[in-house]
């Protein structure tokens, strides 16, 4: 994927200038400009300013063994409360039989069923799903994947949403165990945050609850989102307990 995205519609995140990326970075505004001309650092062009998204920044320098400044990691203020699992689920949808034969069709028939906004582009975020298992296969094992942007803010969307699609027939997946993936969860998330949040409660909820057994038997919509409040609300009570509150 090119480091530059010429097309506005598609950056609506990047936010960040280069006097404030090389702020972050610790670095002049000088290389940033010869970075951007090298192709080298992530960015967007708009009116003729460039422009950093701050998830990219921050894995691009991890990835580069860059130091950062502890503020690429700060969200604003008004973001409000961590997301629930049960609302992303029904935001993003459950849906049955999803077709494919392979990753690549099946991550296809998923971005196509996910009730995502009218300008999201979904051509693109698939290229971005494809990409990111390029990198690394999202398989979890035990059949089931998580596939995600692998950078969380890409979609302009109103609320992170998690679609879980099980699957017609079980594909290759390139999973950590070796074995087929019948079950998925795909992450859109507007936030860092939110995004992290998600996939922690995804995978706390896979080890051994409630939850992951009614994945494994491909359960019913309301069972499934009943489990999953049940499981934002055991995690927000050990989250507490854990702060000194009260379980």
């Amino acid at each position: 994927m090119e480091a530059i995205f010429q097309i506005e519609n598609r950056c609506p995140n990047m936010r960040i200038s280069v006097k404030e990326a090389a702020g972050l970075l610790d670095i002049s505004e000088k290389t940033i400009y010869r970075w951007v001309a090298q192709g080298k650092i992530p960015c967007c062009q708009i009116n003729d300013q460039y422009r950093f998204n701050r998830a990219e920044l921050l894995e691009w320098a991890t990835a580069q063994r860059i130091p950062v400044s502890p503020r690429i990691l700060e969200e604003p203020a008004e973001e409000g409360p961590l997301p629930r699992l049960e609302e992303a689920l029904r935001a993003g949808g459950i849906f049955y039989r999803v077709a494919g034969n392979d990753k690549e069709s099946v991550l296809k028939n998923i971005v196509e069923i996910m009730p995502l906004p009218d300008d999201v582009d979904r051509d693109f975020l698939f290229q971005v799903l494809i990409s990111r298992e390029s990198v690394g296969s999202t398989g979890m094992g035990g059949g089931i994947a998580i596939p995600h942007v692998r950078n969380p803010i890409v979609m302009h969307i109103p609320r992170p949403m998690v679609s879980l699609c099980f699957l017609e027939k079980p594909v290759e997946f390139g999973a950590i165990d070796g074995k087929p993936v019948h079950t998925l969860f795909t992450i859109v998330s507007p936030t860092i945050r939110a995004h992290l949040t998600l996939i922690s409660r995804i995978c706390f909820g896979l080890h051994k609850s409630p939850f992951v057994d009614a994945i494994l038997r491909e359960a019913l919509r309301d069972e499934i989102l009943l489990l999953a409040r049940e499981l934002d609300e055991k995690v927000v009570r050990e989250s507490d307990t854990g702060r000194g509150g009260r379980a």
